[in-house]
């Protein structure tokens, strides 16, 4: 049977570099200060999404991220290795989104899609770590959903069998479609890009990317293809309030770059003494309590 695949993917700021500049005043990620990078465990989702393709004939991948207008570049990512299409979510009212104004504005986008039999997303993105986003996307979609899947081994009967990897061994089940997976690192790694498709994808871009000077613009108008799907707010007809900083109530406090030194160890016995006393030093520098 031929499906309909969406995959969330997430250009994210690439945590290995994490400097001064970091965070701005509203206690958000400055994004545009950081290298971004296409978020690793969306990346394993990706490949999963164009295995079950293959096996499918007739199946769609598209990619659906929500950024700014260089996180187009994700969706280009995605065209390189296979997928059919894309949709950026960009503008400024989703801008300072957390986990659950992110998944508001996905899941919208997703009703306007339309007919979308498997959503695959990554278990977490790096920069925030909380594997809430494909949960809460089910959850909006009233879907069915599989977590810490490993491999999706077969589609048949209107169900994915899938292996998921859970604390203490592995396990197999079945999900009825439509269905929301997340797919963990251990999956297996997303293929390589294709130079064919580099080279037909390579000038693919949103409206909002696009320069009016560009030599390659009459492109545009003889290529349809390589104009990618941008939507904003009233695009998805989403609700503001629900959007950006005005739907999120939480915020980031801190980024911060910690490399330990063996300098800074310290080696604790288990008397009643050391545990207090450690006990005492994370109360008093607030990293517990």
């Amino acid at each position: 049977m031929s499906l309909k695949i969406v995959v969330l993917a997430k250009q994210v700021p690439d945590t290995r570099n994490v400097g001064k500049d970091a965070m701005t005043a509203e206690g958000t990620v400055n994004r545009a200060a950081l290298p971004a990078i296409f978020n690793p465990e969306d990346l394993n989702a990706l490949e999963q999404a164009l295995r079950l393709k293959e096996q499918n004939p007739g199946s769609t991948v598209g990619i659906l991220t929500m950024g700014p207008p260089r996180a187009a570049e994700i969706i280009r990512q995605g065209l390189y290795r296979g997928a059919d299409t894309g949709w950026l979510l960009t503008d400024r009212l989703f801008a300072g989104a957390d986990t659950l104004a992110t998944s508001y504005a996905l899941a919208t986008a997703i009703k306007k899609i339309g007919d979308v039999d498997v959503v695959i997303g990554g278990r977490q993105a790096i920069d925030g770590d909380t594997a809430q986003v494909g949960p809460q996307v089910a959850q909006k979609l009233g879907l069915s959903q599989v977590t810490y899947a490993e491999e999706i081994l077969k589609c048949e009967d209107g169900k994915l069998t899938i292996r998921r990897h859970i604390d203490g061994g592995v396990e197999t089940v079945e999900a009825p479609m439509p269905v929301v997976v997340t797919v963990n690192g251990s999956a297996a790694p997303c293929r390589p890009a294709n130079a064919k498709l580099v080279m037909k994808y390579k000038r693919a871009t949103a409206p909002l990317e696009r320069k009016a000077d560009d030599k390659y613009n009459y492109l545009y108008e003889e290529r349809p293809y390589l104009t990618l799907h941008q939507w904003a707010v009233a695009d998805v007809d989403g609700d503001p309030q629900q959007c950006g900083l005005s739907g999120s109530p939480t915020k980031v406090k801190a980024v911060q770059n910690i490399v330990f030194q063996a300098k800074e160890s310290k080696t604790l016995t288990a008397s009643d003494a050391d545990i207090e006393g450690l006990i005492t030093e994370l109360l008093n520098e607030k990293i517990i309590g």
